[in-house]
């Protein structure tokens, strides 16, 4: 066991040391460094020991003798993407904890150099670490704890008395969570209780609003980070509606509450979207994923055409073929209703920018076969369609969340001494939001892999995760 031991941990000093050694040159690229809107053409980016050591005029920069060029003449910089609500397969029982370095590879494949896990698990902080200390090739990890719920959901927190709020916070501070998670069924006494001892521990509190029990003006009064837009359709129902509960979080099953856009005030929108500024302006959405799941019809023809189709089993992949054909909700709920919702949550998010919000990308994969890394994109084009400018859009996926997690000075814009966290383009997604998915490679931490390299690692990758799948009787 020594022997390995031994292995394991020169493997790991290589990999750092391969890191912080290498030093790259980006020549003649456009760089977009999202401190505004602007694109700096021509440009020379030198990195040394994963950071940006110097940005300036192609014809100016000497290109260090030592440094790995790349000719990015007619390419764009952007910083690396960030996924604000994603999961792994193998926090579930039905994938191995073996996976999980292959999927974060995924992550990075698809240019995702940061993300946010949702519901918090040990090995999950395993891999935080791992990633910090450059034994993996991962995204910067930042990890929720175990959601906090009324009802028994799975990796959970029950929370039915004030001592059960108060102990789950301090179990989740105490293992190293970085948000506490919030979901449904939470009684508002008992949310209260999680947030002020939440307060008391100086340790952030993000998730749901559930519009049952905890309602989006409680969240609001909390400061919390609210996902999903969860309980803001409820906020727009006029006051002599005869339907109380809409189309949020898992009401979304129950067709009745489809009937609630009938009984929609649009002229709410602009109070909702100051009054969520004012409390927290940091909005994650998950448009695309709450549009393309459930506000429009999802074919199988164009299900089994998506590039991420071939990381599912094809059990798993039948399991969410069949849920569109059979179940209740997608066939009894008109397509004009759906249509209705989806505009209304463009609404707010255009209304939630546009009165100072800060808008951030998140892709709730890797559910209903729409997998992490990916998925990403997908929500660029989503919140793109809600009415807002391409860069605003790319902010929303760079910077945004860097200001939410404190770390601005560190990451999310391109300028000399951050960390090299990039993505290189052939296309300027300032005109295109789409340009994202057209790279020519992706630096993580300050070492450069070609799209080629990252593909060829997709195409390794996918069978391994779909052949990984746990069968249990």
């Amino acid at each position: 066991m020594v022997w390995k031991s031994i292995i394991l941990l020169v493997l790991l000093i290589g990999v750092v040391t391969a890191a912080i050694g290498q030093t790259t040159a980006f020549v003649g690229v456009n760089v977009i460094p999202m401190d505004r809107e602007r694109v700096i053409t021509n440009q020379t980016v030198v990195v040394r020991n994963g950071t940006i050591a110097q940005i300036g005029d192609a014809a100016r920069v000497k290109v260090p003798a030592d440094a790995l060029t790349v000719d990015a003449r007619g390419k764009y910089l952007i910083p690396g993407l960030v996924d604000m609500h994603t999961h792994l397969l193998s926090d579930s029982d039905e994938y191995p904890d073996s996976i999980a370095p292959d999927e974060l590879r995924v992550m990075v494949a698809n240019g995702v150099t940061t993300v946010r896990f949702m519901i918090g698990t040990p090995e999950l902080l395993k891999l935080r670490k791992r990633s910090a200390t450059g034994e993996i090739a991962a995204p910067t990890i930042y990890v929720a704890s175990p959601h906090l719920t009324g009802r028994e959901q799975g990796n959970n927190f029950v929370v039915n008395t004030p001592e059960e709020a108060r102990e789950a916070v301090r179990r989740s501070k105490a293992a190293g969570y970085d948000f506490i998670k919030i979901t449904t069924f939470l009684k508002s006494l008992l949310y209260e209780t999680a947030v002020d001892e939440a307060k008391k521990l100086n340790i952030r509190v993000v998730g749901h609003a559930d519009s049952r029990f905890v309602g989006v003006e409680r969240a609001w009064k909390a400061g919390q980070q609210i996902e999903h837009l969860d309980g803001y359709m409820e906020l727009l129902l006029k006051a002599d509606s005869p339907v109380k509960g809409s189309v949020s979080d898992l009401y979304i099953y129950n067709p009745d509450n489809w009937k609630s856009f009938d009984y929609m005030d649009e002229t709410k929108i602009a109070e909702i979207a100051r009054k969520t500024v004012a409390s927290n302006p940091y909005v994650d959405p998950t448009q695309h994923f709450m549009k393309n799941t459930f506000g429009r019809l999802r074919t199988e023809e164009e299900i089994r055409v998506q590039p991420d189709f071939r990381f599912y089993p094809p059990k798993v992949q039948q399991q969410w073929l069949d849920f569109y054909k059979k179940n209740k909700f997608i066939n009894t709920v008109s397509l004009e209703r759906r249509a209705r919702w989806v505009a209304l949550r463009e609404k707010l998010i255009k209304a939630i920018y546009e009165a100072g919000g800060k808008i951030m990308t998140g892709s709730d994969t890797p559910e209903f076969l729409w997998l992490y890394g990916f998925g990403i994109h997908h929500e660029l084009k989503a919140l793109k369609d809600s009415g807002i400018s391409n860069y605003a859009v790319l902010a929303a996926g760079t910077r945004n969340a860097h200001e939410f997690f404190g770390t601005i000075d560190k990451a999310g814009t391109i300028e000399k001494g951050k960390r090299a966290d990039l993505v290189l383009l052939n296309a300027n997604p300032i005109d295109d939001i789409s340009a994202t998915k057209d790279r020519a490679g992706v630096m993580l931490k300050g070492r450069w892999y070609t799209q080629n390299e990252l593909d060829a690692w997709l195409d390794e990758i996918a069978p391994k995760i779909a052949g990984s799948f746990i069968e249990h009787k």
